[in-house]
């Protein structure tokens, strides 16, 4: 717990208790309480919000996958195109070349 021993934390309550007045025990109790259930909120909101954005993740990861392949698969029907149309446009012009006038 915070890196604080049971011990040190026993010891930590006893030197409260002997400096503390017995009429301040109640307010610091008040204040423990507050504050624990303030952390408590806190830690809530981050569990709420970790869970969205868990979830928009896990949405968003098949969407990603589909972006993926899709483009994949365009750029691969491209490149097999531009090859082939490079080719062909390279056998015209050799052929070109041979016929003069």
């Amino acid at each position: 717990m915070f890196g604080i021993s049971w011990a040190e934390l026993f010891v930590i309550l006893l030197v409260a208790v002997v400096i503390l007045p017995a009429r301040m025990w109640p307010d610091v109790a008040r204040f423990l309480a507050r504050a624990v259930k303030f952390v408590r909120g806190i830690i809530w909101k981050i569990t709420d919000a970790t869970e969205q954005i868990k979830s928009q993740v896990e949405l968003e990861k098949p969407i990603d996958e589909i972006i993926h392949a899709t483009t994949q698969d365009v750029l691969a029907d491209f490149a097999t195109p531009i090859k082939k149309i490079k080719r062909s446009t390279q056998k015209k012009t050799s052929g070109r070349k041979k016929c003069k006038k």
